[in-house]
């Protein structure tokens, strides 16, 4: 087996060393051997690497992660939570389109006043929760 010397894997994966060294003490990943004092780590520790920063973008927390690894870095994807997070995502993205498209009217609003435009009044009682959840507004075009 040919190991990837810390440094190599850095370069190879973008993350500094420190944060590789990091991921290792907390059990994310494990190097495999030592060069004099630098760590050695195997190329399945790039696919790990990758898997980490995947779910880091969907939010899951390094201890969710950590949970995901099965013994000898075996992947073991927890179905029911990868669904109830795109399920989360899913709500994020209508929340962020809603916001889009509603700074894009502001924007655009032919009204002087924005204070005078009911759609950005309506825009300001989302954004202070001034009404329940059910009740936002999720039409994308605002």
């Amino acid at each position: 087996m040919k190991f990837l010397d810390i440094g190599v894997l850095s370069e190879r994966s973008g993350l500094p060393p420190s944060t590789l060294r990091y991921y290792e003490e907390v059990g994310l990943i494990e190097s495999l051997a030592r060069h004099g004092l630098r760590r050695q780590y195997g190329s399945e520790t790039l696919t790990q690497l990758a898997l980490i920063s995947l779910g880091k973008t969907a939010g899951f927390s390094l201890g969710e992660m950590k949970k995901m690894f099965g013994k000898d870095g075996v992947l073991d994807l927890p179905r029911t939570a990868l669904r109830a997070r795109a399920d989360k995502l899913d709500l994020q993205i209508r929340k962020l389109t809603t916001l889009r498209n509603a700074l894009r009217h502001a924007a655009e609003c032919p009204a002087e006043n924005h204070m005078e435009c009911p759609k950005f009044r309506r825009l300001l009682r989302v954004a202070s929760h001034s009404r329940p959840e059910r009740e936002h507004v999720t039409d994308p075009k605002f």
